[in-house]
């Protein structure tokens, strides 16, 4: 017998769901202090210096014209900066040589007194080079393409299962597309910013990151200092979306200027130089072909992705990797290709592969929907898979058809025309579309410490980091649940890697990881509360916990999030311009421990999505290798007007084989989806299928009815 799908939640749409976050009254009050707002005494500042060539070498640094300027302490170049231990990410090997990989590599750092004389000196610093010539691309084509090994996450970048090429030729139906995006910045609100200081040898920074431990243990290995002489604080981070999963340069620099010039030394990276120094989103090319019978089942699928890294380091975007485990697939092929160009260094952005990937797949989707003539949601409920198609593993949850079906609902699917381009108003198309997501279930070890007063009151502590995302909310909430005690009597500190290592907040993982790690501390706490007997003693009383084994332990299931996103929007035929009227995501990710947060999560992911589909693009410039959009007036993410009232929906899933609370990541399932949601929204609009993101007015006003 199948068992009933599970309910939906109550809406989270009142503003009484769940816990107030613990940090909202520090925040709006400007008590939490963040990297760049901590100035010990004597604090210099420092501006770092990028290259202004595409390629070459540094011949000549005039250091001398502004050490003789007021207020300058220290010009760092490769002839003068500390000496690094080798680095596992080349892309923090700075200052240590005369090469220019590319436009924005950092090839010098001033240090002054103040910011604006930093800045003044940084502006000033004459450098001379001897140019390169240099490869910029594009990918597509490329005479040096290679296939890698891996894909981001340690994903093989090749995957074949039975005979694509005869399944294709041979079947009824057949889609064959090639998507393409530009690349996408992180930006986050907070710039990168560290503030370090050297004290009888031993090293503290106040740095933002996603991972503090991590930052202390790659300082320690390119100082070539202990681990237990680095303490790094991220307390309070204003976003990251994986631009801060790793140390970034700033931090790097900000410690060897202050060991350079034995003070305290601040650095907060420009927004401008963020696009060729913290990692972006890499351009994509995807090709996706689908072959189905007449009824629309899956017979084929191809994904197959081109896509670029730099000369610094390989990372390979995983696009193609959600096509293995999405629908029914019986012969399959999913393939990466690189090319490894004179450009800056992609690395993660929020979803990294989910979102690139999906959207190509979900857009591929829709189409086999208009050729077959089946309803796109009825299309994606035919090719719901029995066990993970890749692995053959059964699914610990896939409760993916049940989100189609409420969403369907809850917008008001059945009411809509399918034909394309009929439903107009005056001067404005309207239509809507559909897509699923999926994002895949992480978990990292992690260790943790509970502790009971005789007051009373409980203390956590792990070196999580809250980048905005809830974290201090949801893990006193899981303490308190697994303690037996009101939420209000638990303190939750984090930030810090003085405090019990865990991992970084990035891949969905935050709340697994260290919420499993949480509950076997307090479970345990509360094991020897029971077993206690009269008062605690003045010291209280301390557990433990490490999931290391648990966390590294293969899996016998599948473990996904699932959901599925609905848009409706409006094209106007004059402009061209894209409005989104209507978003509503119905996910299923688990049990959702906070709905207050978990919505804001959901949402913020959707409203990424929107700015994917129509606002975020960025142009590789050939002449210098750069990206032209490099602020926040020419690259344009979604602000207030440009989003509508989203609505956010989950199920109560409940799925015995996560972690003691049941839960999924939700950080990143939201932005996964909305993009081909939209896309596919504005083809049902104008009857025109547009392949290239975003979907910008210049690239749909030629597609457009001018009656």
């Amino acid at each position: 017998m199948t068992p009933a799908p599970p309910p939906l939640a109550p809406s989270a749409s009142a503003a009484d769901t769940g816990a107030v976050r613990r940090d909202a009254r520090q925040k709006v009050t400007g008590a939490a202090r963040y990297a760049a707002e901590h100035t010990p005494p004597g604090c210099l500042h420092a501006v770092p210096v990028p290259a202004t060539v595409a390629r070459g070498r540094v011949t000549a640094v005039h250091a001398d014209e502004i050490l003789a300027r007021p207020g300058v302490h220290a010009v760092l170049t490769h002839e003068n900066a500390p000496r690094l231990g080798e680095a596992d990410d080349p892309t923090l090997a700075l200052l240590q040589d005369d090469r220019v990989p590319h436009r924005g590599w950092y090839v010098a750092l001033v240090v002054a007194d103040t910011l604006e004389n930093a800045r003044a000196a940084a502006d000033a610093l004459r450098i001379e080079y001897a140019v390169e010539d240099h490869d910029p691309g594009p990918p597509a084509g490329h005479p040096r393409l290679y296939a890698p090994e891996e894909a981001n996450g340690g994903h093989p970048a090749l995957r074949e299962r039975g005979d694509f090429d005869a399944a294709f030729a041979g079947s009824a139906v057949r889609v064959d597309a090639t998507y393409t995006m530009t690349a996408q910045h992180n930006h986050p609100m907070e710039p990168h910013a560290s503030t370090a200081w050297w004290q009888d040898g031993e090293l503290t920074v106040y740095d933002s990151s996603q991972g503090a431990t991590t930052v202390r243990d790659v300082l320690a290995q390119l100082l070539r200092v202990p681990g237990q002489s680095v303490t790094v604080v991220s307390a309070y981070v204003g976003g990251g979306f994986g631009s801060k999963g790793t140390p970034r340069p700033q931090v790097v620099l900000a410690a060897m200027a202050a060991r350079h010039v034995g003070r305290p030394v601040k650095l907060a990276l420009p927004r401008r130089e963020l696009a060729a120094v913290v990692g972006h989103r890499a351009p994509t090319v995807q090709r996706v072909r689908i072959g189905a019978d007449a009824d629309g089942v899956i017979g084929a699928l191809a994904h197959e992705v081109v896509t670029q890294t730099s000369m610094v380091k390989e990372f390979v975007e995983q696009a193609a990797v959600p096509a293995r485990s999405m629908y029914t697939s019986p012969h399959s092929r999913t393939s990466h290709r690189v090319v490894a160009l004179d450009v800056p260094t992609p690395s993660w952005m929020r979803a990294p592969g989910e979102a690139s990937g999906m959207y190509a797949l979900e857009t591929a989707m829709d189409e086999l929907a208009v050729v077959t003539g089946i309803d796109p949601v009825e299309l994606r409920l035919r090719n719901e898979p029995d066990t993970e198609p890749d692995s053959g593993k059964p699914f610990s949850s896939r409760n993916l058809a049940e989100c189609l079906r409420q969403g369907a609902r809850l917008f008001g699917w059945t009411d809509r025309d399918p034909r394309p381009g009929v439903r107009r108003t005056g001067d404005l198309l309207t239509g809507t579309g559909v897509a699923a997501s999926t994002y895949p279930y992480l978990l990292s070890p992690s260790t943790a410490s509970a502790h009971a007063s005789p007051d009373g009151s409980h203390v956590v502590r792990l070196n999580a980091t809250d980048i905005g995302t809830g974290a201090r909310t949801v893990l006193a909430q899981i303490a308190a649940e697994a303690l037996g005690v009101p939420a209000a009597s638990v303190r939750v500190e984090l930030g810090s890697s003085a405090l019990p290592a865990a991992p970084l907040a990035g891949g969905s993982s935050g709340t697994s990881s260290w919420g499993s790690a949480v509950h076997q501390a307090c479970t345990a706490l509360a094991g020897m509360l029971r077993a206690h007997s009269g008062p605690l003693p003045p010291e209280g009383l301390t557990a433990t916990a490490d999931t290391t084994e648990e966390a590294e332990r293969e899996s016998p299931y599948a473990r996904h999030a699932f959901g599925a996103q609905f848009a409706e929007v409006e094209v106007d035929t004059v402009t061209g311009e894209v409005r989104v009227r209507r978003l509503l995501g119905v996910f299923a990710a688990g049990r959702v421990l906070s709905p207050r947060t978990a919505r804001s999560q959901f949402i913020g992911g959707m409203t990424m999505g929107l700015g994917m589909a129509l606002t975020e693009g960025s142009t590789l410039d050939p002449a210098f290798g750069d990206f032209a959009e490099r602020d926040l007036a020419s690259y344009h993410v979604p602000v207030c007007a440009d989003v509508p009232a989203i609505e956010a929906h989950w199920l109560d899933e409940e799925d015995p084989h996560l972690n003691p609370m049941g839960s999924k990541g939700i950080g990143e399932i939201g932005i996964v989806g909305t993009a081909a949601a939209i896309a596919n929204a504005v083809h049902h609009a104008v009857g025109v299928r547009l392949r290239e993101l975003p979907l910008t007015p210049d690239r749909i006003l030629p597609h457009l009815p001018r009656d």
